[in-house]
């Protein structure tokens, strides 16, 4: 007959049938590290991708203002693929509709689309810049 456990007592006590632990306690370590790169990974596109993206937006010839604004807009809406399209896009200064024209040529309807949003509203001012 065993013992019950008492909720005063149960971190106090020990497994007396320790072949049960053995058993299982290989896969807590695997478990636990899947768990943070499972969290990592979900917020890891945008939290990591900003600065990457404003670099090449302003090698891409957009002014500072204009690149973070956008940057912050299209990490939280694009996925890498997307994004690494956009950071091919290499040029001379030029205004937010030029770059949106050079997105088209890319061919990524929804990076169009995502883009010519982001510069409408940044270019509004109504998306807040980035701080």
């Amino acid at each position: 007959m065993s013992t019950p456990v008492t909720p005063a007592k149960a971190g106090a006590q020990t497994a007396t049938n320790k072949s049960h632990f053995a058993t299982f306690s290989w896969c807590w370590v695997p478990a636990c590290a899947g768990m943070t790169m499972l969290a990592l990974a979900a917020c890891a596109p945008s939290k990591l991708a900003y600065g990457q993206v404003k670099s090449a937006m302003i090698e891409a010839g957009l002014s500072e203002a204009n690149s973070a604004c956008m940057a912050s807009r299209l990490t939280d809406r694009l996925s890498l693929i997307q994004l690494n399209k956009l950071r091919q896009l290499k040029g001379e200064k030029r205004s937010l509709f030029d770059y949106v024209a050079a997105v088209r040529k890319v061919g990524d309807v929804e990076a169009i689309e995502v883009t010519a949003s982001s510069a409408a509203l940044c270019a509004s001012g109504f998306a807040a810049e980035k701080k």
